[in-house]
């Protein structure tokens, strides 16, 4: 069974980070593309970060670029993602994401039919 299990969110003021782990289990790690995607109340989900197989490849969606870093570590199972200059429209539920078709590409994930989801970790920016 496949579980990807988020952490790392929380309450920050504007302008501080966080860093969100997730990690995964019951899937070849290194063969999935991982990502994260968000989604406040009332809006759609939104694309944030892709990450190739083995960590030489990236992509962001175009609100995060320039304050986010997505990262792995295949040894541990664990997809990353450092938040800084946090806003509060950075406040959303952040979900972790597996796609084997996103392995090599990483933007693919951004409109893939994701293999995995995990449950989310909601992450509040106060003004």
């Amino acid at each position: 069974q496949v579980q990807l299990d988020e952490s790392g969110g929380g309450l920050v003021q504007a302008g501080g980070s966080l860093r969100l782990s997730c990690a995964a289990s019951g899937l070849t790690f290194s063969s999935y593309g991982m990502g994260w995607f968000r989604q406040a109340p009332g809006k759609e989900r939104e694309f944030v970060a892709a990450i190739s197989r083995s960590g030489g490849g990236t992509y962001y969606g175009d609100s995060v670029k320039g304050r986010f870093t997505i990262s792995r570590d295949n040894p541990k199972n664990t997809v990353y993602l450092q938040m800084n200059g946090l806003k509060p429209e950075d406040t959303a539920r952040y979900y972790c994401a597996a796609d084997r078709s996103s392995a090599y590409s990483p933007s693919r994930l951004r409109t893939a039919d994701v293999d995995f989801w995990g449950q989310g970790t909601q992450v509040t920016v106060s003004s």
